[in-house]
């Protein structure tokens, strides 16, 4: 069966709100960040999501992507030597992505998780007050890198950080900045 006999009976019956969007699944978190470099630089419009309990794989992230686009990306991951396990187009509410995000204001603090960690910024000066979560090794490392640095000039974790725990600290970090930096 080819790849689009393949995506028009996958998607036959979807959400139409979703129809347009798939999940690339793989085997473990540094596939998708690697996926989701290679497509970036490439120019495709991806996103980094949880899967669905129903289609995970053991890997806690997915990368979301414009099935349109299905046939391109996947020659571009099978050249970079990062297939995926399954590509799947979002049929309904059972396989909607979770969103990452999840953002909280305290008043004088706000703070942004991404998966299972968090970063807690003072509003009033853009300094990085705290960062938690996460079982990985690097995360104390990585806190005590950001925790006194001001927002705009702190390193990004997601370009230091090489565990799940790290590039989840990278997603919220990167949140953050968009909820306290003016564009």
């Amino acid at each position: 069966m080819g790849l689009f006999s393949f995506l028009k009976q996958r998607t036959s019956g979807q959400d139409p709100a979703r129809a347009d969007r798939g999940l690339l699944l793989f085997e473990n978190t540094s596939e998708v960040i690697r996926a989701e470099k290679i497509l970036r630089a490439a120019g495709f419009a991806v996103a980094v999501k949880g899967p669905p309990p129903e289609v995970r794989t053991g890997c806690d992230l997915a990368v979301e992507y414009p099935l349109i686009e299905g046939l391109n990306i996947l020659r571009r991951l099978e050249e970079a030597k990062v297939p995926p396990l399954d590509a799947i187009p979002v049929t309904g509410p059972l396989l909607t992505p979770v969103d990452l995000y999840h953002v909280k204001d305290f008043g004088d603090h706000l703070m942004v998780r991404a998966a299972n960690m968090k970063i807690t910024v003072d509003k009033r000066t853009g300094v990085i007050v705290n960062v938690s979560g996460g079982g990985c090794p690097d995360v104390p490392w990585l806190a005590a890198r950001l925790i006194g640095q001001r927002l705009d000039e702190a390193p990004s974790p997601r370009e230091t950080g090489h565990t799940l725990c790290g590039y989840a600290l990278g997603l919220a970090f990167e949140e953050m900045k968009r909820q306290c930096l003016p564009s």
